[in-house]
């Protein structure tokens, strides 16, 4: 048997990132074999991986990443389990080498990334992932991405709870002036702060504009004040309704948060003119993390019955 040296451990260590006694146990498991205890870490690995993928992980980060040259930008959501994970920063590394392999390579969803190799690593993304998850002890999953392609601005909210994709169509003229990343952050702080849904009143599914209103119509149906009144007239207030329907979920006809007396979309008419050129709003994208996501509810009473057993 190979004697196991604390540098031996220690070495191990600094390159798996695992614990002193499992790097220890690894190492006595393959004889003082380096490659071979890495290999033993990863297998087991593999295995915490397993065990604790049913565990709910819905904290986590929201992050982007923006090419060098400007041109495209990339969105993930990385959840964790606890909101302490979240902000490790072995776990944000991994979350911006994820980011730059979705820059690089451009991968056409979750399967093609998990298979694409992970920087600076022996690990594919998957395998990478189950080595992050045996590293922290937390159960983790890459959520989702996206790319986009462009002229765009963007912004993370709350170190990362919130991140927002702005893309623009816009001539030189206006890219070039000085005040366009700031008119354009502008843009993005707008989606962070306000419930958009839709780009613009034409972006507005037929369906969803006919499931409106069909609600407008029996919330006035409902009121006795509208007992009297014909289908026509309830009609023309419709036209009504749906414009406080359009303020409130559509990015362009929202009232721009730093100067209310302006929609955002006449914001942008105002910037393109003070600039000399074209500035249209061509879309937007945004994570909010956990969203849709089962939370983990503590019960402290069961914790506490579980501790007095130990």
């Amino acid at each position: 048997m190979a004697a196991i040296t604390a540098k031996m451990v220690a070495d191990l260590r600094a390159q798996t990132g695992c614990g002193m006694m499992e790097c220890k146990k690894a190492l006595t498991a393959s004889n003082g074999d380096f490659d071979e205890a890495v290999k033993v870490l990863r297998e087991k690995g593999l295995a915490v991986a397993a065990k604790k993928a049913t565990r709910i992980a819905s904290e986590g980060v929201v992050d982007i990443m923006v090419s060098e040259d400007g041109k495209s930008a990339a969105m993930i959501e990385v959840n964790a389990e606890t909101d302490f994970v979240a902000k490790n920063e072995k776990f944000q590394d991994f979350v911006r080498g994820l980011l730059k392999v979705i820059i690089e390579k451009r991968p056409a969803d979750l399967d093609a990334l998990k298979a694409l190799p992970y920087p600076d690593s022996d690990f594919d993304v998957e395998g990478k992932l189950k080595d992050m998850i045996f590293t922290i002890g937390e159960n983790m999953n890459i959520r989702r991405f996206l790319i986009v392609d462009g002229v765009v601005s963007t912004y993370i909210h709350g170190k990362g709870t919130t991140g927002v994709i702005i893309k623009f169509e816009a001539d030189d003229v206006c890219v070039a002036n000085p005040g366009f990343a700031e008119f354009a952050k502008n843009i993005a702080l707008q989606v962070a702060a306000m419930p958009v849904l839709y780009l613009d009143k034409e972006s507005v599914p037929a369906a969803d504009l006919e499931a409106e209103k069909q609600i407008q119509l029996t919330l006035m149906k409902n009121d006795p004040k509208n007992a009297n009144k014909p289908d026509s007239i309830l009609e023309k207030m419709i036209i009504g309704k749906m414009n406080k329907f359009y303020e409130k979920t559509c990015l362009a006809e929202q009232s721009y948060v730093k100067d209310d007396n302006l929609s955002v979309a006449q914001y942008v008419a105002a910037t393109a003119k003070e600039f000399g050129g074209s500035i249209k709003l061509a879309g937007f994208s945004i994570y909010e993390r956990g969203e849709g996501l089962e939370k983990k509810e503590d019960n402290f009473a069961d914790e506490i019955a579980s501790l007095m057993k130990n």
